[in-house]
């Protein structure tokens, strides 16, 4: 008797909680849209609704927008990471790729600038949005290892590392001295290169895997 009551409340139970599940069901589909072009609709690019340049040829196409990510970059001469760039207006031709507005944003490894340097040198991320530069450099008829940490920042286009701080080891007279001499030896001028001609880096920051740099352009070429 007891078994035939525990076997009725476990059937009731399991009943129950189906129907449960069939009534949850039921209304969500009734209280939420379907994942359709109606979703897409809700979130139109940035440049829907443009309209092309007048004069296009026939032999052109043109595009409202594109978008391209790529984790690794790699040319003949160099290495970015995380590369995002967004291009508008851009007509496809004869001639060529042109974009009329071209972003790129894209991460120099620290690598790339101490392999630059060479000499063993190592570069990392300091405090305070500054990088150090850790290599060893001949001065005074001796091998020195220094540790430079600088700020970063643009200048005519270029990435550079300015020392702010130069530490040689040794005593504070010798250290002072001997930093103006091995100064301009951690000092850091990167032209970040691999990427179209006429993108112009405009601003740059210190991330823990490297520098991300900021670059803009317009008329840009995007195939040779």
């Amino acid at each position: 008797m007891e078994w035939k009551r525990a076997k009725d409340w476990l059937i009731g139970a399991v009943g129950m909680v189906l129907v449960l599940g069939v009534a949850l069901v039921v209304l969500w589909w009734a209280a939420s849209d379907p994942a359709s072009a109606d979703k897409a609709e809700r979130m139109p690019s940035p440049t829907q609704g443009a309209l092309p340049p007048d004069g296009l040829r026939e032999d052109e196409v043109w595009l409202a927008d594109l978008d391209l990510d790529a984790g690794t970059v790699v040319t003949a001469g160099s290495l970015l990471h995380d590369v995002r760039a967004v291009g508008q207006d851009i007509v496809s031709g004869p001639e060529g790729l042109v974009a009329g507005r071209l972003a790129v944003d894209a991460t120099v490894p620290f690598e790339v600038l101490a392999d630059e340097l060479g000499g063993g040198s190592v570069v990392r991320a300091a405090d305070g949005g500054q990088a150090t530069v850790v290599r060893t450099v001949e001065a005074l008829g001796r091998e020195l290892r220094v540790t430079a940490t600088g700020t970063v920042d643009v200048e005519d286009g270029r990435l550079v590392v300015e020392p702010r701080s130069i530490d040689i080891g040794g005593p504070d007279f010798l250290s002072d001295a001997t930093a103006a001499v091995v100064r301009r030896f951690v000092t850091v001028e990167h032209d970040i290169e691999g990427l179209p001609e006429g993108l112009v880096l405009h601003d740059v920051a210190v991330r823990d895997d490297g520098f991300r740099a900021s670059l803009r352009g317009e008329d840009v070429e995007l195939t040779p």
